[in-house]
């Protein structure tokens, strides 16, 4: 009985009554420090048809080109990156491009957090279509949430010979639109080649996480974790 409690003694702290046990709160504080922050975001990805939309993501999903055109209705699928900042689960929706879907569309962007407008390199004649059709209708759907500008299918100027260049989309051109219409980020992609499609998803988880981190700030929420 003695050395019963003796070793009970010896083997705790006792403060304001209660017992401690240092290697079980160092533990926690590890695992704790180690632990990282979850965000989700819905995403919904927007432009004309045939732009390049479902090939950029099928290549962010899977890593496979899709050598088949098939027009998308709607898809949405969920895809997870575990960035320095955090983890962040974003639910990307694939949307529908063509006139005979507006209609439809508009049911996409219920409870969006971000808003991806993309556009083909290629197709430097449909470039006025970003400010009358796209900006125009989340302006007037979700004017609140924040929208990137992509440019597709960077593979086809990039391959072409310097007096072909004049006809696509260039960089500068895709930086001036970006800014005009006030867009949070723009980069350039391309499927084919998967150049910058990595590069541009960590972006967007990034900017998920400090969006949100500065949102709950603001309202004064405060992030906790169950034991």
């Amino acid at each position: 009985m003695v050395h019963a409690c003796l070793f009970l003694c010896g083997a705790r702290n006792l403060i304001g009554g209660s017992i401690r046990f240092p290697y079980i709160q160092e533990n926690r504080r590890n695992f704790m420090a180690n632990k990282k922050d979850t965000y989700r975001a819905k995403i919904v990805v927007i432009g004309d048809g045939a732009c390049g939309k479902t090939c950029m993501l099928e290549v962010y999903k899977s890593g496979i080109f899709p050598e088949d055109y098939v027009p998308t209705i709607v898809d949405n699928f969920v895809m997870k990156e575990e960035l320095t900042a955090g983890e962040v689960v974003l639910t990307l929706w694939d949307t529908s491009g063509q006139d005979e879907y507006d209609a439809l569309r508009p049911l996409s962007y219920s409870n969006a957090n971000l808003i991806i407008i993309c556009y083909s390199i290629e197709k430097k004649d449909r470039l006025g279509n970003i400010e009358e059709k796209w900006l125009t209708e989340i302006q007037n759907l979700c004017k609140n949430v924040p929208y990137f500008l992509i440019g597709l299918k960077s593979d086809i100027r990039d391959n072409a010979s310097p007096s072909q260049t004049e006809k696509y989309v260039s960089t500068e051109e895709g930086k001036e639109l970006a800014q005009k219409i006030g867009a949070s980020y723009f980069s350039e992609c391309s499927a084919l080649t998967q150049k910058n499609i990595k590069e541009t998803f960590e972006e967007i988880g990034n900017y998920i996480i400090k969006h949100q981190k500065e949102t709950s700030y603001q309202k004064g929420f405060k992030f906790f974790y169950c034991c």
